[in-house]
């Protein structure tokens, strides 16, 4: 990558990092009260570990205010569809979207505020969007180099070496991480993260539930970019690809013209003004202690203070 200046940020993908933490941990560790608390004491070492590691000077703990956005289901009305637990009516005509979640994780998520709360990390999260959006969008305004912290492919697409911005990948483990740059992205793809939307674009992602182009994988995609530059200069030169390709482009143009919206990180929304200087201490150290002592965070308790420490 290239040096950069300036403060670095480390940007928390939140949801992803408790989603891990809660399958990773064991629901035998439990508060006073005997409820589980798995996740938030998985969450605080994932934190206390790449805060120790990588010496951050901002950060923030990016929240999905909405998981699943009703522009971009309106766009593709399959996104996330097979997460969605049940559909909850709107005034006007709108909808909200509550996913599928294990009981013992949904309880523990009001626990993993307070406590991030109590330590001063701050929050940030928008109305109408994923923390995806968030994290772009403060990679975009970062005043330094930028580390995105998250298990989801999709942020490949802030990716951006000259910037300074890259991916800690936690998909094999948080011990195993990935450090994903555009030097990363061109021998794992051969795409740069540029191009990642595009890429995701035509080659589709299950788990979000983008189907891509029938009988375009990844080689296909790989190759119509390195060939053509984007998506705009693969449809513009449609007419000189094979057979097949040239059939099954023409019969998802609306396809690709509404999932590269939905793919796509909105890299300018509107965020609440928040300081996201690292704490040195917590910013109420009483409730955090009393916090630490119900729900019994022990030894993660203690790496989290001694990583904001530093």
């Amino acid at each position: 990558m290239t040096a950069m200046t300036g403060q670095r940020s480390q940007l928390f993908d939140t949801a992803s990092l408790y989603f891990r933490a809660f399958y990773g941990l064991p629901e035998s560790l439990t508060g006073r009260d005997g409820r589980p608390v798995n996740a938030v004491r998985g969450l605080l070492d994932f934190l206390a570990r790449f805060i120790t590691d990588y010496r951050p000077d901002r950060v923030a703990c990016c929240w999905d205010n909405d998981w699943r956005p009703a522009w971009r289901v309106a766009l593709v009305p399959s996104y996330k569809g097979h997460r969605v637990a049940r559909t909850v009516a709107g005034p006007g005509g709108t909808a909200s979207y509550v996913e599928e979640v294990p009981d013992a994780l949904t309880a523990q998520v009001p626990l993993i505020r307070a406590v991030l709360d109590a330590l001063g990390l701050p929050i940030v999260g928008a109305d109408g969007f994923e923390a995806d959006d968030v994290m772009a969008t403060l990679a975009a305004r970062a005043p330094g180099p930028v580390d995105v912290v998250t298990g989801d492919r999709d942020m490949f697409q802030v990716v951006d070496d000259d910037a300074g911005v890259r991916v800690l990948y936690v998909a094999r483990g948080v011990g195993k991480h990935e450090r994903v740059t555009d030097g990363w992205l061109a021998a794992k793809y051969g795409i740069t993260g540029a191009q990642y939307v595009d890429f995701a674009t035509l080659r589709g992602d299950a788990s979000d539930g983008l189907p891509g182009v029938k009988g375009i994988g990844e080689k296909t995609a790989a190759s119509l970019l390195a060939t053509y530059g984007d998506l705009e200069g693969i449809v513009e030169n449609v007419g000189s690809l094979g057979a097949a390709v040239q059939r099954a482009l023409v019969a998802n143009a609306d396809y690709l013209a509404a999932a590269s919206q939905v793919v796509a990180c909105d890299r300018n929304v509107s965020l609440p003004d928040a300081d996201l200087t690292l704490p040195r201490t917590p910013r109420e150290p009483e409730l955090f202690d009393a916090l630490a002592d119900e729900l019994n965070l022990g030894g993660a308790a203690e790496r989290i203070l001694k990583a904001m420490a530093g």
